[in-house]
C-alpha cells in the first residue's frame, strides 16, 4: 500500500491524519494520503510569491518543453507516487479503483492530458491570441502590430479545488505552469491520482519543486484554498456554483446542462442524427460537463426519446476492468440511491415520461459500489423540473418546446449543439449570453477544440491588462 504525503512546495510532509483510499468493489487497500488542515494552507501562502519567482527565471519556451517532456513521462514512464512507484498501468488501475471509471476510460484520460502537453506550445498561442508569452514574465512589450501592452498576474498562484469524478477536467490547469504561476492543489477525495502523477512528471521534467503544492483533505480544506489564493479554479455542484457566482477571485465549474438543439429546418430528418446525440449523452460514461443531458425540438420528441431508449437502454453495468465497460460505478456510499430515488420522485410530474422502463431496473446496487444505467425521460415540455436537470452518469431528457421559446426557457447552458441551417435562429443562437460553447451543425456536444477556451479563458482569469508607458528607447 501507498502512503501518499502533502507536498508543501514540493517537498513531502507527513500528517498525523491521514485517509484510507480502497478500492470501490474489494475493499483492497490503495493508500494512505496524509490530510492537511486550514492553518498549514495559511502559512504556506506566506511563500506563494517564491512560486512564480522560480517559473520566472526560465524562459517560456523551455518551460513549453518540459511541459512536453511531461507528458511523454506521464503517459509512459514509471513514476514516483508517494513512498513506492507507479506505472502508466497502476495508474489506471489505480484511478479506476477510486472513481469508478472503467480502467480504459482512465487511460483515455491520460491521453487527452498527454495531447494538451504535447500541444501546449498552438494551446498558449491560441489562448493568448497570439501574444509573444515572454510578455507575461517580463510584464510589458508590443505585439506585432508595435502596439504597447501590458499583463499583470493576478496572483502569483491558483488554487485548484478538484473533483473525483472526470479526471478529463485535469486538462483545465496543464497550461498553467509555463504561463509562469504556480499551483495549489486539493485533490479530489477519490482522485488524488492525476495531481500527483503529474506533479511528478513535472519534478522529473525540470519543474521546479517550489512551484507546486497539493493539500489533500476534505470541504475544509477547499474553503481555505478559495480562502488564501487570490484566484481559485473550483469544481463542485449547483450550490458551490451559486455561492461563489459573481466573484471575480473564483472560476467556478459546475454542472453544464449540455444540450442538442433541433432547429424546426432539420428536426424532420431526426434520425440522422440519432448517433451524434447517444455519443454525446454517453461517452466517458456521461460523466461530464461537456456530456449531453437534453435534447430540445419542437415536435417528434417522443420518437427521438424512445429512439435514444432504444440505443442505451439495454446497456448494462460491467467490471472496470472488462475493456467493454461503459458505466462508471458511484463509489460514495448511497449516492445512486439517491439520485435515483429523485427521478422517480419528478416521474411523477404530469408531462414526463420513463423511455428506459421497459429495459429493466436502472439502480444495480451491489455489495460495496452501485451502478445507474442509461435513463431517457420525455418531457411534453420545459414546465417540469427534471427537463433541466443532470446527474453525473448518463441522463437525458428530451424536451418538447417551440422553436421560438427554445432560447429563453433553456437556461444555463456549457455546451449548446445547434443542429440547424436557419440563419435567423442561428443569429439569436449567437447572441444568447446564457450559452457558453455554442455548436452550429451536427457536432456532438462532448467534441472539444483545444485550441478554444473551455470555460472561461484561463489567461484572462490569471492575467490583466493595464495601460502601460515608458520611454521608447527602454522597450
Amino acid at each position: 500500500m501507498l502512503n501518499i504525503p502533502i507536498l508543501r512546495w514540493g517537498q513531502p510532509y507527513e500528517s498525523l491524519d491521514s485517509d484510507d483510499v480502497v478500492h470501490f468493489s474489494t475493499g483492497e487497500p490503495l493508500a494512505k494520503v496524509a490530510q492537511a488542515i486550514p492553518g498549514l494552507v495559511a502559512r504556506d501562502m506566506r511563500r506563494a510569491a517564491r512560486a512564480r519567482d522560480v517559473l520566472r527565471e526560465i524562459p517560456t519556451a523551455d518551460l513549453i518543453d518540459m511541459m512536453k517532456k511531461a507528458g511523454e513521462l506521464f503517459l509512459n514512464a514509471t513514476l514516483p507516487m508517494g513512498d513506492g512507484e507507479q506505472s502508466p498501468d497502476d495508474f489506471a488501475h489505480h484511478q479506476s479503483a477510486t472513481t469508478g471509471l472503467p480502467e480504459h476510460m482512465c487511460k483515455a484520460n491520460m491521453a487527452k492530458n498527454h495531447f494538451v502537453l504535447q500541444n501546449m506550445d498552438r494551446m498558449l498561442d491560441a489562448l493568448t491570441r497570439g501574444l509573444d508569452l515572454e510578455i507575461f514574465s517580463r510584464g510589458y512589450g508590443k505585439e506585432e502590430r508595435g502596439v504597447v501592452v501590458s499583463y499583470q498576474a493576478c496572483s502569483p498562484v491558483v488554487g485548484m479545488v478538484l473533483p473525483s469524478n472526470s479526471p478529463g477536467v485535469h486538462t483545465l490547469w496543464l497550461p498553467i505552469i509555463p504561463m509562469q504561476v504556480g499551483l495549489v492543489l486539493k485533490p479530489g477525495p477519490q482522485e488524488p491520482w492525476t495531481p500527483y502523477r503529474m506533479a511528478a512528471a513535472f519534478f522529473e521534467a525540470g519543474v521546479p519543486r517550489e512551484a507546486i503544492s497539493i493539500y489533500p483533505g476534505g470541504a475544509e480544506m477547499g474553503a481555505a484554498i478559495v480562502d488564501k489564493c487570490d484566484r481559485t479554479m473550483l469544481f463542485g455542484g449547483k450550490p458551490t456554483v451559486d455561492t461563489y457566482r459573481g466573484d471575480p477571485r473564483v472560476q467556478v465549474h459546475g454542472p453544464g446542462f449540455s444540450k442538442v438543439l433541433l432547429g424546426d429546418d432539420v428536426v424532420d430528418d431526426w434520425e440522422s442524427y440519432i448517433d451524434l446525440i447517444c455519443d454525446s449523452v454517453f461517452l466517458n460514461s456521461g460523466r461530464g460537463c461537456i456530456n449531453c443531458s437534453g435534447v430540445w425540438a419542437s415536435r417528434h420528441t417522443e420518437e427521438i426519446a424512445a429512439a435514444i431508449a432504444e440505443r442505451l437502454g439495454p446497456i448494462a453495468a460491467k467490471p472496470p476492468e472488462d475493456p467493454e465497460a461503459s458505466l462508471a460505478a458511484f463509489t460514495v456510499e448511497g449516492q445512486a440511491k439517491a439520485i435515483a430515488a429523485s427521478i422517480e420522485d419528478d416521474l411523477k410530474q404530469p408531462g414526463v415520461r420513463d423511455m428506459t422502463s421497459s429495459f429493466g431496473a436502472r439502480l444495480v446496487e451491489q455489495e460495496r459500489c452501485a451502478y445507474l444505467r442509461p435513463w431517457v425521460v420525455h418531457c411534453t415540455s420545459p414546465d417540469p423540473a427534471i427537463a433541466n436537470k443532470e446527474f453525473m452518469f448518463p441522463f437525458v431528457t428530451v424536451v418538447q418546446c417551440p422553436q421560438d421559446q427554445m432560447i429563453d426557457r433553456i437556461g444555463g447552458t456549457l455546451v449548446a449543439s445547434a443542429i440547424t441551417d436557419d440563419a435567423s435562429w442561428t443569429r439569436q443562437l449567437m447572441d444568447a449570453t446564457h450559452i457558453d460553447r455554442l455548436n452550429i451543425g451536427p457536432i456532438p456536444t462532448i467534441k472539444l477544440d483545444w485550441l478554444q477556451p473551455h470555460e472561461g479563458n484561463i489567461v484572462d482569469f490569471l492575467y490583466r491588462a493595464r495601460s502601460f508607458q515608458m520611454p521608447e528607447e527602454r522597450f
